[in-house]
């Protein structure tokens, strides 16, 4: 869990009693703080908005789609939306696809959020059925919405560029061989991401 204080400790006792490099990091630059998102359909509609846009657009966008759709948005009523009725809102042709995907996908309970599979993989491959959904988008979900803390975003650039960094690798490290280097310091993969985007974001004077 990286949702408290409490948990978050646990999770970087373990990190550091493994990999030597976690300790330098966090005697520079201190602890993280713990981290936690809202949880639900409403959070991953928020991610699709959200997508290639700055943070100030998005949020427009969200209070247009929440205006005509209720807060949270009625997922019956979005996804019989038009591409056209969208895109008066600030969404992409793409990005309505994509909103009607998960509306659909939920509508039918083929996508039940409030119970998704405990095994890591099976949860990610359900979230990326919904279009516009891929893998880090639905690690960053589960690590942050749900608080599992061996889910471990390993796409992430700023995750591999500062991992690498703290681990002394030439390059910025690919996916494949973050993953394995990773293994070891399960069952709390996700608070190493944590601690490297702390890391990676903090500005030693």
């Amino acid at each position: 869990m990286v949702h408290t204080r409490e948990t978050l400790a646990e999770a970087l006792a373990h990190l550091t009693a493994t990999e030597p490099a976690f300790v330098a990091a966090i005697e520079r630059h201190g602890p993280p703080e713990p981290r936690s998102s809202e949880r639900g359909t409403a959070a991953l509609l928020r991610t699709i908005v959200g997508q290639q846009v700055s943070v100030a657009a998005a949020r427009s966008m969200w209070d247009k789609l929440t205006g005509a759709y209720g807060d949270p948005p009625d997922l019956a009523r979005l996804a019989a939306a038009s591409d056209e009725e969208l895109r008066a809102l600030g969404q992409s042709r793409q990005k309505a696809g994509y909103l009607r995907s998960l509306a659909t996908l939920t509508l039918s309970g083929e996508l039940d959020l409030a119970n998704l599979p405990a095994d890591n993989e099976e949860a990610i491959a359900l979230l990326t059925k919904v279009k516009g959904i891929g893998r880090w988008s639905a690690e960053i979900y589960l690590l942050f919405a749900e608080g599992r803390p061996d889910v471990f975003p390993a796409g992430d650039l700023a995750v591999q560029i500062e991992l690498g960094r703290l681990l002394g690798t030439d390059d910025r490290p690919a996916e494949k061989w973050l993953r394995e280097r990773a293994e070891s310091w399960a069952p709390y993969r996700g608070a190493a991401a944590v601690l490297a985007w702390h890391s990676y974001n903090t500005k030693v004077l």
